[in-house]
């Protein structure tokens, strides 16, 4: 089958979470901005997760482009990485409610870092799918980013416990890593026109 209406209906589930993501924050209290400082740990936050899951939209919609047919392993992949990104607002407001409490620190990396493990599903049902040649499997070859990325996860999760300031750096370096634009798909749709 044809990706449209796969992009279609993650690109709605992705706009929803986004969209819960702001409605869950609180309106400061006073109309000066001493109250909208009280409110910043959850801000950034936000702007954490806002950027994750603008990530994963924006990587998942250049691979679907690079990707001509899906089967059922692909959706179920997908369905698994949208599941983990739907609770990104959840995580969120337990991040505030627990005022960044260890556990909360410790479960905002695990939904992360499933969503993770999620993407990288998707794209290996979409390489199974398509072939050793397809655009996406000679792009991805090694994916050091994403296995890297996973990888800070799992020494982040634990270390939430010790200090959930050095979690939430490293939860912060999976952004900066991401954030590099990668161009491997949009060289290898180059390179097949």
């Amino acid at each position: 089958m044809k990706t449209g209406r796969l992009e279609a209906f993650t690109d709605g589930v992705v706009a929803i979470i986004i969209t819960i993501m702001v409605l869950e924050l609180k309106v400061p209290h006073g109309g000066d901005l001493s109250g909208l400082a009280g409110g910043a740990p959850v801000l950034l936050a936000y702007l954490l997760s806002f950027i994750n899951v603008g990530l994963y939209w924006n990587n998942h919609h250049h691979m679907l482009h690079a990707t001509d047919r899906i089967d059922g392993r692909v959706l179920w992949a997908n369905l698994f990485l949208l599941f983990w990104l739907s609770l990104v607002p959840f995580v969120i407001r337990w991040l505030d409610d627990s005022g960044f409490a260890a556990g909360a620190t410790a479960a905002y990396g695990i939904v992360l870092g499933m969503a993770s493990i999620g993407y990288e599903l998707t794209e290996r049902a979409i390489i199974a799918c398509n072939g050793p040649q397809s655009p996406v499997a000679r792009a991805i070859k090694h994916d050091w980013k994403g296995w890297g990325s996973i990888a800070i996860y799992c020494v982040a999760v634990p270390l939430a416990y010790v200090s959930r300031w050095i979690a939430i750096a490293l939860y912060i370096c999976v952004v900066a890593l991401w954030l590099i634009p990668d161009r491997r798909i949009a060289r290898e749709l180059d390179r097949d026109v």
